[in-house]
């Protein structure tokens, strides 16, 4: 794999460094600046970018930030956020750009280097990887999965809305109508209790039930 570290931790930065390379694996890339992000990536093009929530230049969600920016300019690198935070607001919006490539982990929840190590290369493959802690965060409690309610095509919506796709994404990809994605998106958020006022919320919690649910 081709990793960026965008960690602004110097000793930690240096540390996952060299236990990726230690793995076999390349680091084309430390920044730590949320604001080098984006121009590492363009220079690099690494295959996954590990992302702290909290950086320069404000300290808060800029890692985040300049995650999401990232999945929107370059859909294919992976995303792998490492930190001892969870920020919902930005991290709800990542998850609704797409979850395939996503991870999430906290840092001290990570026991072994091998999971660390596994979390990646499963990020690199399209996968999604959410500390469970960081899902519970995320749904705010909203209660248990019933995907077993669903109907055999409503799993099937809801498995391409967790890759991301729109309706009319959905529906070219089932060759069905715009108006029966509709009626299929809105019997899943039903009989997941997922309700309007939780507004556009509603597509990203039924994609953490969803895997939840795998």
């Amino acid at each position: 794999m081709r990793v960026l570290l965008a960690e602004d931790s110097v000793v930690l930065r240096e540390g996952l460094a060299r236990l990726l390379a230690a793995r076999g694996h390349e680091v084309v890339g430390e920044v730590g600046d949320a604001e080098m992000v984006a121009e590492a990536v363009d220079a690099r093009r690494p295959d996954v970018v590990v992302a702290d929530v909290r950086m320069p230049p404000t300290h808060t969600d800029d890692g985040l930030r300049a995650a999401r920016r990232i999945r929107a300019q370059h859909p294919e690198i992976g995303i792998l956020v490492f930190s001892q935070y969870v920020e919902t607001h930005y991290a709800t919006k990542l998850l609704a750009d797409g979850a395939d490539g996503v991870g999430y982990l906290l840092k001290d929840r990570v026991s072994e280097v091998s999971d660390f190590v596994d979390a990646l290369e499963q990020v690199v493959a399209g996968g999604t990887v959410l500390d469970p802690e960081v899902v519970s965060r995320l749904m705010g409690g909203t209660g248990p999965s019933t995907l077993a309610a669903l109907t055999p095509r409503e799993r099937e919506v809801l498995a391409l809305m967790a890759e991301g796709r729109s309706n009319t994404a959905v529906s070219a990809e089932l060759v069905v109508t715009a108006g029966a994605v509709e009626k299929y998106v809105a019997g899943i958020f039903d009989k997941l209790g997922l309700h309007s006022d939780q507004g556009s919320n509603r597509r990203v919690l039924a994609v953490l039930r969803y895997l939840q649910g795998c």
